[in-house]
């Protein structure tokens, strides 16, 4: 039998049981919508998820410590190379880092406890130094007010719970003023240091350098609340409630606590940092940066590993709801069954007749085959679509509950292409299989039995 008869008349078989056929390609949608549906929303959270954390910069970024720092992080001290010593992170430092090869931008984690003054009221609180770049990070998107004018601009941007203890009313903060106060780090003179030191005994050694703190203060500008911690440390610890920018923080030469390891170590002369942030121009050059600075005597560590960790879960929820989506696919299938069996019931004379003009097994096995596969091919095709109508509720219906809240929008779902053309081909694949059993039971019809039949 040629394809373009088998064809025409598989179509017209179709055609003439047309409510029974809708009904069944309508199961093969619903089934496949459902499939859709479920795996769009695992999708759309994981691009949701990795658009986030690559906005952060957590992807692309290194982040550098003293080799000596890395134990206190809740991690096992890497031992350092035997011809790298540990050094010292100081600006020196900061600048060989930047000349290294595909280095956006190095910054220093600068952040210090103090107090701040407002409306005559004093604030414990921590304060934290943002680069510029950190405007497009989408810790800042939905915030109240805006971001900072200038990198040397003395304003702040406020977190929300920090804002609410100055005014419950956070808006109205906005063009406001406060008072910072801080403790300023003034190095002094090895001789100074050493007469204001205790006499060493016999078995120390007096160590150079040293340092005063003077109290200082100025005045800064309410620009914006932000309802996020965008400031969070890496490693859990050191949360920014009042952020200022960075150029400016680094100016203020505020008293830290590294300080203190500083003059222990008898490098307090040289201002150091606790830690650097090296941004790379994409994670594909992450590995190779965070070698390099391993082998300049530093200590790095990145977040790949954790964000492996996150694909290998959503690959793992993929399956999940890819799995129990497919139940009413298989529900479907059994519709298609039903309905084909059906239809060589109906159908045993005209079975019979073809057999009797010389139609072989392998052309009514084709038959029933292609039958199968357009129900099939059709319910691929109104399932995805109705599939993409249920993920375009679902974030509509989120992004409402998201607004009612002052929330930004969201988009929880996405349908790629692979997973329409997927769907279609799962579709087409559930019902040539669902149609095995009938085609062979046609097959094997006796034809003189078959136009006997009444």
């Amino acid at each position: 039998m040629k394809p373009r008869d088998l064809s025409d008349l598989a179509l017209r078989n179709l055609r003439e049981a047309i409510l029974r056929n809708s009904l069944t390609t309508l199961g093969i949608a619903v089934g496949v919508a459902s499939l859709v549906a479920m795996l769009s929303l695992g999708v759309g959270l994981q691009q949701l998820a990795s658009k986030r954390l690559s906005q952060s910069g957590l992807f692309d970024s290194v982040f550098v410590t003293p080799r000596m720092n890395l134990r206190g992080m809740g991690r096992d001290a890497m031992p350092a190379p035997t011809d790298k010593p540990p050094r010292l992170l100081d600006e020196n430092a900061r600048q060989e880092i930047a000349r290294l090869p595909n280095v956006v931008e190095v910054y220093p984690q600068i952040r210090f406890f103090t107090e701040v003054r407002y409306d005559g009221k004093p604030f414990a609180t921590m304060v934290a130094g943002m680069p510029a770049s950190s405007k497009a990070s989408g810790s800042f998107d939905g915030m109240q007010g805006s971001f900072f004018s200038g990198d040397g601009a003395y304003e702040t941007i406020l977190q929300s719970e920090f804002a609410k203890e100055l005014n419950p009313q956070t808006s109205a903060l906005i063009g406001k003023e406060l008072v910072l106060r801080y403790a300023e780090r003034q190095s002094l003179p090895q001789d100074s240091a050493n007469s204001s030191a205790t006499p060493p005994s016999s078995n120390s050694a007096s160590l150079p350098g040293g340092f005063s703190v003077v109290p200082k203060e100025m005045r800064l500008r309410i620009v914006g609340v932000v309802d996020t911690e965008p400031a969070s440390g890496f490693g859990g610890y050191g949360n920014g409630r009042l952020l200022i920018p960075l150029q400016v923080a680094m100016t203020l030469r505020a008293a830290q606590i590294n300080d203190l390891r500083d003059i222990v170590r008898g490098t307090a002369s040289a201002q150091t940092f606790a830690s650097l942030t090296v941004r790379a121009k994409g994670p594909a050059y992450v590995e190779a940066l965070e070698a390099s600075i391993k082998n300049m005597g530093f200590g790095a560590f990145s977040l790949l590993d954790a964000s492996k960790s996150l694909a290998t879960f959503f690959r793992v929820l993929d399956m999940l709801l890819g799995i129990f989506s497919s139940l009413a696919l298989f529900v479907a299938t059994l519709g298609i069954v039903n309905t084909l069996v059906m239809a060589i019931l109906e159908r045993r004379r005209e079975i019979g007749v073809l057999k009797a003009l010389g139609a072989s097994d392998r052309d009514v096995k084709q038959l029933f085959f292609f039958e199968a596969g357009v129900m099939g091919l059709f319910g691929g095709v109104f399932g995805a679509f109705l599939g993409w109508l249920i993920g375009r509720a679902l974030t509509f219906g989120t992004n409402v509950y998201l607004h009612r809240r002052d929330l930004p929008s969201v988009e929880i779902t996405s349908v790629p292409w692979w997973l329409v053309l997927g769907a279609i081909a799962f579709a087409v694949f559930v019902s040539l299989v669902a149609g095995l059993y009938p085609a062979s039971r046609a097959a094997r019809l006796n034809p003189v039995e078959a136009l006997r039949y009444e």
